[in-house]
């Protein structure tokens, strides 16, 4: 992993590759490369590069022409980050050249196999031995030497090919790592995100798992890796590329942080129906007989995803009243969970394409769950996996660190636990709380984002920590557990995440003045309870920032947030969590968004 791009047409395909590359950044990567060819010249040309895209564009030399091209920006998994192990990747010969997102399972057997038959190896990576195979294959067509390839691995792929032979095309293939075509005028396009694609075509198709296709300048094709013809229509995405500027602000971060207010309002947008304080979900193919059937709810996610969750999870339980936990997709597909019938299983992505939550979702449904996911990329894997689902409507997110998303994603279950609940026994009284509740968070977000400049200075103040703990209970801890991890994404800064009520049972024993504890202090049933574990924590000379509806005696400093319904608390208390976590990078110098060793789509194990 972790970006492709391509391009088949009359254009100068240098710039645009380049382009579409600087467009993908914000998934993170270690290295670049580009190889194009054209009808008009003999074989391929490639240049790579460690470091940014800007390193790249540094080193192709001012004629470096061609209308066929790959590139890449690479996230190392086989090989330390270098210009070798770069991608693409090209044969011998220098015939064929490809790029590669995903991991291969057997490469070690493979390259063992190709090593005994001779050939020699340049990288340490796993795609190296997709180039040999498709070289020494005996195929006439491209689409066969690709195909006979893609059948001897095992593993996850998204991969683009050249081949000097044959100028006049681009052969991609699926499995597991997003591939997503676009459709212009007499040129064609391909990419592993469609943030490479919206400056040119709104015209999509995405490639299903087991599905490959051909690019030619003038036509598309595409077939399953046997050879049957599949059918594919381009649809329209809604996301334009100003949708991808920064708009004014110094990091995608900061402006998707802002950019929450006017999210919410579009998740909740049409959604909301008055006469009888529900909500319309039309895509959840879910109807009241259904719903009423439902005995659990199995929410799976990773990271933020996860956390998004563990908030989803409560809200059913709190609202439904059906029994709901979350879980992480990676551990759930690997302990032979048992699939109950009358469970819902709900998967989370903001991609649609999280490699673990996409798997756990194809287990699921090969034993015969109904499943949902609650996705923000209309179109992706998950998406079109499932038996239906939400759509939490955020728009684009450039940042590695995801916050508009998850806001969104947290209002998005908020919605399905009153759609739940007033499918069961939620009274109209309580659906009328909620979705006043509801109607108040755009507001709400944007009065706690006045506050910036006073967690500016607090970040700044706690910028000089090595750890930090976070607490809170029932509503208030996955509140911390998401702020944990905002914190340690983008400062680096080490941080843990506790259930208050387990203080005692162990993390009392790091609590001292140089130890920062920030507290999730909702005003709820539990107020004193997470008060007098603030008590403890003075007790020994921590230090406290507390995140509450009130000033916090025991806290040195408060920040407040505005007041909603109990149930709907949690998704206003992360957002001041979310600036400290930017404020205290920012003070630190970080590379916010791009934070060192992560990606923003995770699509291998």
């Amino acid at each position: 992993m972790c970006g492709i791009v391509g391009y088949i047409g009359k254009r100068d395909v240098a710039p645009l590759l380049l382009e579409g590359l600087q467009r993908l950044e914000y998934r993170g990567y270690d290295s670049a490369g580009i190889a194009i060819t054209s009808p008009k010249t003999a074989g391929l040309k490639t240049v790579k590069a460690k470091g940014r895209v800007r390193d790249l564009e540094a080193k192709v030399p001012a004629r470096f022409k061609g209308t066929t091209g790959i590139a890449h920006t690479r996230w190392a998994t086989h090989g330390a980050p270098s210009d070798v192990n770069a991608h693409p990747h090209l044969d011998a010969e220098g015939k064929v050249a490809v790029v590669h997102n995903g991991i291969i399972d057997n490469a070690a057997d493979l390259r063992r196999k190709l090593e005994a038959d001779g050939v020699e190896f340049l990288s340490e990576t796993d795609t190296e031995v997709l180039v040999h195979l498709i070289a020494r294959s005996q195929a006439e067509k491209l689409e066969d030497k690709v195909r006979e390839t893609v059948r001897l691995i095992e593993g996850t792929y998204g991969i683009a090919v050249l081949h000097a032979d044959f100028p006049d095309r681009i052969v991609v293939a699926r499995n597991g790592s997003p591939v997503v075509l676009g459709i212009g005028e007499k040129e064609m396009f391909v990419a592993s995100d469609i943030a490479a694609l919206v400056a040119h075509t709104r015209q999509i198709v995405t490639l299903d798992d087991g599905e490959m296709a051909t690019l030619k300048a003038d036509d598309f094709r595409t077939y399953t890796t046997e050879g049957t013809r599949t059918t594919a229509e381009p649809t329209t995405v809604e996301w334009e590329a100003a949708s991808y500027d920064m708009g004014g602000h110094d990091t995608y971060m900061h402006k998707e942080i802002h950019e929450q207010a006017d999210a919410v309002d579009r998740v909740l947008r049409g959604r909301i129906d008055d006469r009888f304080s529900t909500v319309h979900l039309g895509g959840l193919n879910l109807d009241a007989r259904e719903a009423r059937r439902i005995r659990r709810v199995k929410i799976l996610g990773c990271g933020t995803s996860y956390h998004a969750g563990m908030i989803g999870a409560q809200m059913i339980e709190e609202l439904a009243r059906i029994p709901a936990d979350a879980e992480p997709a990676s551990e759930f597909r690997y302990r032979n969970a048992v699939v109950d019938p009358d469970t819902l299983y709900i998967a989370v992505s903001q991609s649609g394409e999280t490699y673990d939550v996409l798997a756990a979702v194809q287990e699921l449904k090969r034993k015969g769950a109904r499943v949902l996911g609650v996705v923000n990329v209309v179109g992706s894997a998950i998406a079109r996996e499932a038996d239906g689902g939400v759509y939490v409507h955020a728009g684009p997110e450039v940042c590695v660190v995801s916050t508009k998303c998850f806001t969104n994603t947290t209002v998005a279950f908020a919605l399905l636990a009153l759609h739940l609940g007033r499918t069961r026994d939620l009274s109209v009284r309580d659906g009328k709380r909620i979705i006043e509740g509801l109607r108040k968070l755009p507001a709400q977000i944007s009065e706690m984002l006045e506050q910036e400049d006073a967690i500016k200075k607090l970040a700044e103040e706690y910028a000089q920590a090595r750890s930090m703990l976070f607490i809170g209970r029932v509503r208030g801890y996955p509140v911390a557990r998401e702020a944990s991890l905002k914190l340690k994404e983008v400062s680096y800064i080490h941080a843990e995440a506790y259930p208050a009520s387990e203080l005692k049972h162990g993390p009392l024993a790091l609590i001292e003045p140089a130890l920062p504890t920030v507290a999730i202090v909702p005003d709820d049933d539990l107020l004193e309870k997470n008060r007098a574990a603030m008590e403890e924590i003075k007790a020994r000379s921590g230090k406290i920032l507390a995140v509450a509806h009130q000033h916090q005696e025991k806290a040195d400093q408060t920040i407040v947030v505005p007041k909603n319904e109990d149930e709907l608390d949690p998704i206003l208390m992360g957002i001041p969590l979310q600036l400290l976590a930017y404020h205290t990078a920012l003070a630190l110098g970080r590379d916010i968004d791009k934070p060192r060793n992560l990606a923003k789509s995770v699509t291998v194990e």
